[in-house]
């Protein structure tokens, strides 16, 4: 962060003016990711829950309308995407505020008082939407837990158990380190931009909230107010956000509500937190942490046993959203919500305790979004081998060498992994089959324990064989 603006900022009037320029205002989408939608709504809302057992959430109509009042404004904007935001304040005197998938956010009251005007508390508010919209908490988790997620999503999609509860389990849980809360620089950086932009059509002037991030860095910075704990500082993040400002078209910008003061007076009465991070025993900056325990899946099981787990001969046939394919019959499926991805395996090879959904005997059929949309096939495979290899350090390759093969007409690359498996004692062995898709990449992961190649591999190279695409 720099201390002097190397910029030129005009105001006139209400009207802040840019000059006209050929450039556009940054246009981010959300990137890959196993959680639908629906299902980043659905444990907002159960995380919301937990943490307002564990919080103090302020009950003074006044305030609170005051917050779902900005709130709104900027959850009115196109780039907000439709969630079912709300907005709650926390007595918290630590300068901080967060957003969950899906739409709840929480506002600490040191963020209130601390502040200069209204658009700042609103450049930090649409920075939280700018979160949630591009999904940066669920895509964090998607690209961490690769192999876990699909099982456990399809789980819940049957009707199993708390959604937060089984994430729990694989480590994806609220405390303040989690994947869910703690974004990447490149994240910060997108919703800085993205946060600006959804500032200024709501009539607040965007060149606030690099203030209020300057003005945070001179008093303290990372070791200062909690924000820079949560919110990693992107290189050059002021400069970063006067550049997008540029791009912006000419607006007025006369959103405020002139009702600050008496918030912070309102702030100021308020009695000292009857919660603490330390009675509760976690911690607000940037969420609550959560344990439940485990669950089985259902019609899942955790008795382990290959021989139960084998393929049958026999089997059936699965219709999924773009593609159909043949399965063991002892196997069953569970598909994700929109029925984009299956796992597939008998409930004997599964296992869901402590450490999570694994599969240990069965197929996970799934999609991955390589971050260079124009990649090829090679690329994108070797930049999911890396994902996964980052989420299990344990996972290395074997002496085969990854080749190409055709799959219902379409170019596909087979390559070799190998683990440690869920049976005890046994080696697994992961064949990942990738095939181009419109929206990025398909991959299937054939899992079963290394000594059980001569059962698995002809049921595997059968379901490789009946795969029909429809795009």
């Amino acid at each position: 962060m720099r201390t002097i603006w190397k910029h030129t900022v005009i105001l006139i009037g209400i009207a802040f003016l840019v000059a006209p320029a050929l450039a556009q205002v940054h246009q981010f989408k959300p990137g890959f990711n196993l959680f639908s939608k629906d299902q980043d709504v659905q444990l907002g809302k159960e995380a919301a829950g937990e943490i307002e057992k564990q919080v103090e959430v302020i009950n003074d109509r006044e305030l609170n309308a005051y917050i779902s009042s900005i709130g709104s404004k900027l959850a009115a904007q196109p780039q907000a995407d439709k969630y079912p935001y709300t907005f709650k304040v926390v007595n918290d005197k630590s300068i901080n505020a967060f957003a969950l998938p899906g739409g709840p956010a929480f506002v600490h009251t040191g963020l209130i008082a601390a502040v200069d005007n209204e658009a700042q508390l609103a450049g930090v508010l649409a920075h939280e939407i700018s979160h949630v919209a591009l999904r940066h908490g669920t895509n964090q988790a998607s690209k961490a837990n690769l192999m876990q997620l699909p099982a456990l999503l399809a789980s819940k999609a049957a009707g199993s158990g708390s959604m937060l509860g089984q994430l729990s389990q694989i480590g994806i849980g609220l405390g303040a380190n989690s994947v869910l809360l703690k974004f990447s620089r490149t994240a910060e950086n997108q919703a800085d931009l993205v946060g600006a932009q959804i500032a200024a059509q709501a009539g607040y002037n965007p060149v606030e909230i690099a203030r209020f991030f300057q003005k945070l860095e001179a008093e303290g910075g990372s070791r200062g107010p909690q924000f820079f704990s949560d919110h990693p500082n992107p290189a050059n993040r002021m400069k970063a956000i006067e550049d997008e400002i540029r791009q912006m078209p000419q607006r007025n910008f006369n959103a405020d509500t002139g009702q600050l003061a008496r918030m912070k007076a309102i702030v100021a009465k308020l009695p000292p937190p009857k919660k603490t991070p330390a009675q509760s025993g976690t911690s607000t900056q940037g969420g609550a942490s959560t344990q439940t325990g485990p669950s089985t899946p259902s019609g899942g099981s955790t008795e382990l046993s290959i021989p139960n787990s084998r393929p049958s001969g026999r089997t059936q046939q699965y219709q999924g959203k773009d593609f159909s394919l043949s399965y063991p019959s002892n196997w069953k499926t569970f598909a994700s919500q929109d029925a984009s991805g299956v796992t597939i395996a008998a409930p004997s090879g599964m296992q869901q305790s402590q450490g999570g959904v694994s599969v240990g005997y069965g197929t996970v059929l799934a999609y991955y979004r390589p971050k260079d949309t124009n990649a090829s096939l090679w690329q994108a495979t070797d930049e999911f081998v890396s994902q996964l290899r980052s989420s299990d350090p344990r996972m290395r390759a074997g002496r085969e060498m990854p080749r190409e093969i055709k799959i219902g007409g379409k170019n596909a690359i087979v390559t070799t992994l190998y683990s440690d498996s869920i049976f005890q004692g046994q080696t697994e062995a992961d064949r990942l089959v990738t095939i181009p898709h419109p929206n990025g990449m398909l991959y299937l992961v054939f899992v079963a324990p290394d000594s059980e190649r001569p059962y698995a591999d002809g049921a595997f190279d059968q379901m490789i064989q009946s795969i029909r695409f429809r795009f």
